[in-house]
């Protein structure tokens, strides 16, 4: 039984369990569907074995060995990566401007990080792509044994996961590539090639560009079984309305009509960047960088938003960065080309 029927089903039971709202009594009735979807983990029916058929179907989709819902975001995926291979004093190579996870990952571990410099794109004030010569001079150093990558980047641009993926495996360093922002990718050969196949470990946030609720996310393993890893840092009363979510996200995107919505996102994505005079940068089309040669990017972001009641995602000194995803409507995309051409 998958675990949306799981739920539907148990909606309709007389609870003597926890949560002890048994589906009945709504604080919040805003969120009363949430409340009737809310289970415990321990009850007879076993929601357990629904979730791990959830997971291995999953898998099958992602042709992964394993596929792993997070309900604590990226965040936890990154940090159960390294626990499970790496062991205390190992080193672990990460960027010296990465998310904090990934020291906290390496923290946890007992592990020692040794830093990485990314190098910024000056003219739009982001940081560029990883690139391979940068870690292989790093492996060639010995003692690395794990290298996490960012990619894409926050504002889009894409590393080459499958040359630092054949580096790694040369010099015996797994690779986990924190994915969080391209968890679109394996559904459409559109976009940039996805880490999910090629990594380690990969990590992907369902909530950012996918449609997702906050903070679902997916860990994805290609060797090592993360399962006892997530156990240490993962509550064993999780949120099976956020798991089921996940769950219906998944089979949404790999489903004929989730596609024909992503597709019709490239299509208005393209369509905005040949019919606006602003240039648009970066190796994601999801991802719409912004600049103007009259005004910082704080002027711009500001702009924006006073003029255009349109609210971007992230900015710096040169550049804004607007984010879009499966829920961006063409409506929202006719809205922003008009205010970019109007700028």
């Amino acid at each position: 039984m998958s675990l949306i029927n799981l739920l539907r089903k148990k909606s309709r039971n007389t609870l003597f369990t926890t949560p002890s709202h048994g589906q009945r009594f709504f604080i919040f009735h805003k969120f009363m569907q949430f409340y009737k979807y809310d289970i415990s983990e321990t009850e007879t029916h076993d929601p357990v074995s629904a979730l791990d058929n959830a997971e291995k179907q999953a898998a099958k989709i992602y042709g992964t060995k394993y596929t792993k819902f997070l309900t604590n975001g990226s965040t936890s995926g990154v940090i159960a990566s390294v626990l499970a291979c790496i062991n205390r004093n190992e080193k672990v190579l990460i960027a010296s401007n990465a998310h904090p996870c990934h020291l906290n990952a390496v923290t946890l571990a007992g592990a020692v990080p040794v830093f990485y410099d990314i190098p910024v794109i000056e003219e739009w004030g982001i940081a560029d792509r990883t690139s391979p010569d940068l870690i292989e001079n790093y492996l060639k150093q010995g003692d690395i044994k794990a290298v996490i990558i960012t990619s894409p980047t926050y504002e889009g641009m894409v590393s080459d996961i499958k040359t630092i993926k054949e580096l790694c495996t040369k010099f015996g360093a797994y690779l986990i590539v924190d994915e969080a922002h391209g968890a679109l990718y394996p559904f459409s050969d559109r976009l940039p090639q996805s880490a999910v196949n090629i990594a380690d470990f990969c990590i992907q946030s369902l909530h950012k560009t996918a449609g997702g609720l906050n903070p679902t996310a997916l860990l994805h393993s290609n060797g090592i079984d993360p399962t006892d890893a997530l156990k240490m840092i993962n509550t064993t009363s999780p949120s099976y309305p956020l798991l089921a979510s996940i769950e219906a996200n998944i089979n949404f995107l790999n489903s004929k009509r989730g596609k024909n919505v992503l597709n019709r996102l490239l299509d208005n994505l393209e369509y905005l960047r040949s019919n606006t005079g602003c240039k648009i940068f970066g190796d994601d089309i999801t991802k719409i960088n912004i600049k103007s040669p009259d005004m910082s990017g704080f002027d711009l972001s500001e702009k924006l938003f006073e003029e255009f009641r349109i609210e971007d995602e992230k900015t710096n000194d040169i550049s804004t960065m607007l984010l879009c995803g499966i829920g961006t409507g063409k409506d929202k995309l006719d809205r922003l080309l008009k205010a970019l051409n109007k700028l």
